[in-house]
């Protein structure tokens, strides 16, 4: 049994060379390898401080131990190149890694055939963004170890030390700990007001989660507010009107929109305490709502037009264009304790930024709700006509600046759990009898507390060492898994590559490509003996290649039978990595010229990923694949369905949508065996054609894994992206054969999980693999009533192994106040999920029925809810004013977005719309309202602008009229940023930021270069700040009017009418009048 609080034998993998890549690697501790965990049985004396030995000095929690004064880093993201760098073309790699792509410590530590970690060559492909560290430099007597792989700062001086902790303290899940000056870049998020210096290196990190689309405007002036916004005690609740009238019409409008008049008064998020819930004992505090009069609800109202008499102006349109809402940015950081005064805090909005502290309740980051106080009963919920999910990312990336997430060790017993329920040990499990008893959060029912985690209560009746535990004092925390938790031994690591070498992909360079970027990324993975990589490359025959350390070079293994493929030498073909890496480098560079001539246009897609499979299926691990063209041969082999598309897309009521259904079950049976055996797939597509991702996006989706789609191919700007992303793929937070179960209170149920993952049994959710980058969708409903005044938990556990081979069991837990209240439900509804909800569905629906009725189902889902608002909620009795939620005003406005998005027109391709099913599927919270509302800004004045201490430029709304013939603009949406060149823009401008003198001058295939002037440098930084943000390499797109690129960015412009839909104005005037026939 191991010591308590000490190193568990047998945690650290053989051969482990501390100095190697421990620290270095970017999966955030998830995957560090023996780090002692905080003690959760033996013995008792008194109880060890939190973060100490057992036998250390105790100290009131949270401790000065590692985590107050060690700056950490979260993982490198996929980023922009260093100024000056433009990525190289699509030949065959050169001899040895490319000059800069070897991070620092790979420099120190082997030989390199190139450039070690000196500057980037100027044909090198663009190097990720580093994603620089908190201040603080470690103490001068402490040995700084060695930068991440994405570090752009070469080793300072000074011998390596080993990592952090790993002699004794509290284990931590956070970022590896560095010195202030491993990386460049300054602070990656500084506190509010404070700029990072700059950076001579990549551009200064990103400030991740921030985004225009902010919590609820201020508009009013206010003075400074406290860290946690907790309200002065005896704070009176207003007097006077509703706090959220609407403004007169010969009224001022406040100042500081960026969207120009706002009609309302808009709350501040942090000065006012909440309302108090009917009938609770405790009333969870409404962070950020100030009190409402007694019967009134915070609102927006939307008065009708009025016309110069003052009078309201007749005609269809009777809304005023200038209230109606928009998002409005918010630059400053959040600022966000999950629990005060014993009650829930709702979470601000997932596309703000912000600092989760956890006091109780799991990090928003990784759990929310799409209404933060729960129906008593499905009648409330029902009647409110809104969603009861939640949204599920339980590795999600947390800020640097928050609390690691410990790792508790129970030794052989394993983590305390409800006998009945198996639900796990949480802050919100009652102790009774002096602690020799507990009663489950979950089910009710009273365990008996093991005998050596006993311990007294205090007057309060909570334990007594309940802030020194981190399992009773923390809403997430991670368990040391035990045996009995062990099917088998933990997987190793194991990394397969599958290259498409049809002619079509040598010929569009996708296969040098593809080669040029595994090549790269080689350096990145984990060092070790638990490290095992394959490859294997196909056309019409797949062929394996014998890495064998004993063989002069790597030998080629033909498969010629694509109907019933089998693996030559099993062990031959997935070796370990530290046994082939010579043999990797001269493969890879080979691959491109062995295939140069090659006139096989047929593609075995199908079985190429078979026996791949083969080949891993003792061990599990991902499988990588590089795909170019439609699957013509052997396993799985499609035929082209496009021609039959066009037809039915055009028509858009010849149920399209069967072409959004894979052909047949074939890709589904293949994915489930390779579910069950932990092989997890993700598919690179680099094509120029159709390959029906309906068919191929099952194996992914079922497997855990994900789409990367690259169309049209250009061999020219995409290498850079496809390494990007490669390089985030393998690099990231990341678990393998993992499983996952939502638990809740009594009176509730999960009804459904969505998401990408194999479900044998209905509880339990199956995931070969898992990241920070992926959401589940579970939805929720009611088998009984539930107590008004009580809370009711939430609890998402996922037992996963770690890239070092860890069992761990990651716990979040969220208890939420009850209400028998319908205006509560509305008051505490979070926009960001319920929407989130509302384009998951929409999404699954797609395939299964027609675009019309899919799009009316989003009409009536956010008609319903505003109607049953208007009905039982506002207190404005005219029937001339649209009366929205404040907290869900804005839903009209995605509501529209999502009609208009690509997903929902009845235009485009068949496999675009597949493709945006599939992205959708695992989307998280934060990404999906940029997705159908993207970000725009104009960039020809960038020079001229007050940027307000935000390094990217105000958003402007959606509509061409803010889009004038004489600037450019930047719209992205978190997969693609588009750049739209006016007409009559300033050849001036046209010639600093691009090069060229005119729109006309445009090319096919663009990549964006920095020249020497301070438009430029902007723009650069713009870019590379977007693409820190979104964890996304964004692909750049030049457009211009008058041709297809220009009527892709004018489909954007949601706020516009257009063939997909009403316009925002029209759309309002629908949703009106639907309410008012519904009242009468």
């Amino acid at each position: 049994m191991a010591t308590p609080g000490g190193p568990r034998p047998g945690n650290l993998p053989p051969n482990y060379n501390p100095n190697s890549i421990a620290d270095n690697l970017h999966n955030l501790q998830i995957n560090r390898p023996n780090q002692p965990p905080y003690p959760g049985n033996g013995p008792r004396g008194p109880p060890p401080a939190f973060g100490q030995q057992p036998n250390s000095q105790s100290q009131p929690f949270p401790s000065s131990g590692p985590y107050s004064s060690s700056p950490f880093s979260g993982p490198s993201r996929p980023g922009p190149p260093p100024p000056g760098v433009a990525p190289r073309g699509a030949g065959p790699p050169s001899s040895g890694p490319p000059h800069g792509s070897m991070p620092p410590f790979m420099a120190a530590n082997r030989p390199t055939g190139g450039g070690g970690g000196g500057t980037s060559s100027s044909n090198a492909p663009p190097m990720p963004a580093s994603r620089p560290l908190t201040s603080g430099p470690l103490p001068s007597s402490a040995p700084v170890g060695p930068p991440g792989p994405f570090a752009s700062s070469p080793l300072t001086s000074g011998p390596p030390g080993p990592p952090p902790n790993v002699g004794g303290g509290s284990m931590s899940n956070g970022p590896p700990t560095f010195g202030s000056q491993s990386m460049q870049g300054g602070p990656q998020y500084p506190s509010a007001n404070v700029r990072p210096r700059p950076s001579t290196g990549p551009p200064p990190a990103p400030q991740t989660m921030s985004s225009f689309l902010g919590g609820p405007a201020d508009n009013q002036p206010r003075g400074p507010v406290p860290p946690f916004s907790a309200p002065p005690r005896g704070m009176q609740p207003p007097t006077g009107p509703p706090p959220f009238s609407a403004q007169g019409q010969g009224a001022p409008h406040p100042q500081g929109s960026p969207f120009g008049a706002q009609p309302w008064q808009m709350q501040s998020r942090q000065n006012a305490p909440p309302p108090p819930i009917s009938g609770s004992a405790q009333p969870p505090r409404m962070f950020g709502m100030p009190p409402p009069l007694p019967n009134q609800q915070s609102m927006a109202t939307i008065s009708p037009a009025t016309g110069p008499s003052g009078n309201a102006v007749s005609g269809p349109s009777k809304i005023d264009p200038n209230q109606i809402p928009r998002p409005v940015p918010s630059s400053s950081v959040l600022l966000h304790e999950t629990r005060q005064g014993n009650q829930a805090n709702p979470p601000p909005p997932a596309t703000s930024e912000f600092i989760a502290r956890d006091t109780g309740n799991c990090s928003p980051r990784y759990m929310r709700s799409t209404i933060n106080q729960i129906p008593c009963t499905s009648d409330l919920l029902n009647t409110s006509g809104m969603q009861l999910a939640l949204l599920v990312q339980p590795l999600a990336l947390p800020h640097p600046s928050e609390e690691p997430i410990q790792i508790v060790d129970f030794g052989e017993g394993g983590p305390v759990r409800c006998s009945r329920c198996k639900g796990y040990i949480n802050p919100f499990m009652k102790f009774v009898d002096q602690g020799r008893r507990f009663i489950c959060n979950f089910c009710g029912f009273t365990d008996e507390t093991p005998r050596d985690y006993q311990c007294n209560l205090g007057p309060d009746g909570r334990r007594r060492d309940a802030d020194e535990r981190p399992e009773l004092c923390r809403g997430t925390v991670e368990f040391v898994a035990t045996r009995e938790f062990l099917v088998r031994d933990p997987m190793p690591a194991v990394f397969f590559f599958l290259i498409d070498v049809s002619m079509n992909a040598v010929q569009t360079g996708a296969t040098a490509g593809a080669c040029s970027a595994i090549s790269r990324v080689i350096a990145d993975l984990p060092e070790g003996p638990r490290t095992f990589v394959g490859i294997a490359t196909f056309d019409s025959t797949v062929h394996f290649y014998n890495l064998k350390r004993a063989l002069q070079q790597p030998l080629m293994l033909i498969v010629p039978d694509v109907e019933d493929v089998y693996t030559p030498l099993q062990t031959d073909v997935v070796v370990p990595l530290s046994e082939c890496r010579q043999h990797l480098d001269l493969l890879l560079e080979s691959i491109p010229t062995m295939f140069q001539n090659n006139k096989t246009a047929d593609s075995a897609f199908g079985a190429g990923m078979k026996a791949a499979f083969l080949a891993m299926k003792s061990t599990g691990g991902k499988l990588l694949v590089f795909q170019s063209v439609l699957p013509s041969v052997g396993i799985a082999a499609l035929s082209a369905r496009e021609a039959e598309g066009r037809t039915n897309i055009s028509a858009g009521d010849k149920e399209p949508h069967r072409l959004l259904q894979p052909v047949d079950k074939t890709m589904k049976t293949m994915a489930i065996e390779f579910a069950e055996y932990q092989v997890s797939v993700d598919v690179f597509i680099t094509t120029q054609s159709y390959v029906d991702i309906a068919s191929i996006s099952v194996i992914p989706k079922t497997t855990g894994g994900k789409i990367y789609y690259y169309h049209p191919f250009s061999a020219l700007s995409d290498p850079a992206k496809l390494y990007n992303d490669l390089r985030w793929n393998v690099t990231r937070p990341q678990g393998f054969e993992a499983v996952m179960r939502v638990r809740c209170s009594q009176g509730l149920q999960v009804q459904e999980y969505s998401g990408n993952f194999c479900k044998r049994i209905p509880t339990d959710v199956d995931l070969p693999a898992v990241d920070c980058d992926k959401s589940i969708m579970v939805t929720l409903k009611h088998d009984d009533k539930l107590p008004d005044g009580t809370e009711c938990s939430f609890q998402c556990a996922i037992l996963y192994t770690t890239i070092y081979g860890q069992r761990r069991i990651r716990v979040s837990t969220l208890s939420l106040p009850c209400t028998t209240m319908l205006s509560n439900l509305f008051r505490s509804a979070d926009l960001d999920t319920q929407f989130s909800c509302f384009l998951k569905q929409a999404a699954n629906e797609i395939s299964s029925a027609p675009l019309l009725q899919v799009r009316d189902r989003v009409t009536d889902l956010c008609i319903n809810i505003l109607h049953s608002y208007r009905k039982f909620c506002a207190t404005v009795s005219s029937s001339g004013q649209l009366i929205l939620p404040e907290a869900l005003k804005l839903l009209p406005l995605y509501t529209l977005a999502l009609i208009k998005s690509i997903g929902l027109r009845t235009d485009g391709r068949i496999d675009d719309r597949s493709f945006w099913i599939n992205y959708v599927s695992a989307l998280s919270v934060q990404l999906a309202i940029p997705l159908v509302y993207p970000r725009m800004m104009s960039i020809h004045d960038l020079n001229s602008k007050e940027m307000d201490g935000s390094v990217i430029p105000s958003p402007i709304p959606l509509s061409s009229e803010h889009v004038s013939d004489d600037g450019i603009y930047l719209l992205e949406n978190g997969e693609d940023c588009l750049i739209y060149i006016g007409s009559s823009v300033d050849p001036d401008i046209t010639q600093k930021l691009f090069g060229i003198s005119s729109a006309s001058e445009i090319p096919s295939q663009f990549v964006l270069e920095q020249y020497d002037n301070p438009l430029s440098k902007r723009l650069h930084e713009v870019v590379n700040e977007i693409r820190s943000q979104r964890c996304n390499y964004l692909r750049l797109r030049l457009c211009k009017k008058g041709d297809p690129s220009g009527m892709m960015f004018f489909s954007y412009m949601v706020e516009d009418k257009s063939s997909n839909g009403l316009s925002y104005v029209e759309f309002l005037v629908h949703v009106h009048r639907q309410i008012q026939s519904k009242m009468t």
